[in-house]
């Protein structure tokens, strides 16, 4: 091979639900590529003109009937656990945002159930953290331990530092709200703790405990993994910037939504 990848000029069709700032931000990075086109699935029609090369539908049949090659969900827990195992027994691959709508034992065996059934896989994108990778390979070993820490600014957890008075020691230490597991994190924390679970997914549930923190000390969303295993330990930290369009969603959410789409349809992989 020269070095060059293969050029490939076939259509990819990717079906969307949820077209807020994550999912936006998703079909703008894969309609850069004019090999892509997109179907959307979302509650309201967007009242500013349409790109190029997307269309929006008003239900789920209408989306699955509309044959995309894969499907991204990029809107919440409920649509995760109510639209996606259709999806899924409809044959269509999905890559999911909401991935801690896993938590609840419910959704994930309809997951798997519909996964079985229409021959489909539902993609994990890497998210907010990395080192996915290293981590499931480690776990093979069968031996590791998982720590997952989120760390964000106390102007993050306003409301749940006030209840648990602790907001005035926020403001000069690192305060703890949350530690014990990732399913309980993700419970308590649906649209925060997405990334936790999907480490614990990578290393096993059991093996990893979550920890949240409320710090003064920083200024983005950061996520810290330590892992001690057979195989050797690591210490990964990613402290992601906000979305322009929504300060509570890091940028490489969907960045990662694009990313695994390319890998899924891409001929390399």
């Amino acid at each position: 091979m020269s070095g060059k990848t293969p050029t490939d000029s076939t259509e990819r069709h990717v079906g969307l639900i949820g077209y807020g700032a994550a999912g936006r931000a998703c079909a703008a990075l894969l309609l850069a590529d004019p090999r892509y086109r997109l179907t959307v699935l979302t509650r309201s029609p967007p009242e500013e003109p349409l790109p190029d090369r997307l269309s929006v539908v008003a239900s789920l049949d209408a989306l699955i009937a509309a044959c995309p090659q894969i499907i991204v969900e990029a809107a919440s827990a409920e649509a995760f656990a109510s639209l996606l195992p259709a999806c899924l027994r409809a044959g269509v691959d999905v890559v999911a945002a909401s991935i801690g709508a896993l938590q609840s034992q419910e959704t994930g065996d309809a997951v798997v159930a519909a996964c079985r059934e229409g021959h489909s896989r539902l993609v994990l994108p890497s998210g907010a953290v990395g080192g996915l990778d290293y981590i499931a390979a480690a776990a093979l070993a069968g031996d590791i331990a998982v720590i997952y820490t989120s760390r964000k600014p106390p102007a993050a957890w306003t409301t749940e530092l006030a209840e648990a008075g602790l907001g005035e020691a926020a403001r000069s230490e690192p305060v703890t709200l949350f530690e014990g597991s990732a399913p309980e994190a993700a419970r308590l924390y649906p649209r925060n703790l997405n990334a936790g679970l999907t480490v614990a997914l990578a290393a096993g549930i059991d093996r990893t405990r979550v920890r949240v923190v409320a710090d003064p000390s920083v200024s983005t969303n950061t996520h810290e993994i330590e892992v001690t295993s057979a195989a050797g330990d690591a210490y990964l930290r990613f402290a992601n910037k906000p979305s322009p369009d929504n300060p509570k969603t890091s940028m490489i959410t969907a960045l990662s939504l694009a990313s695994a789409v390319q890998k899924r349809l891409d001929p390399m992989q």
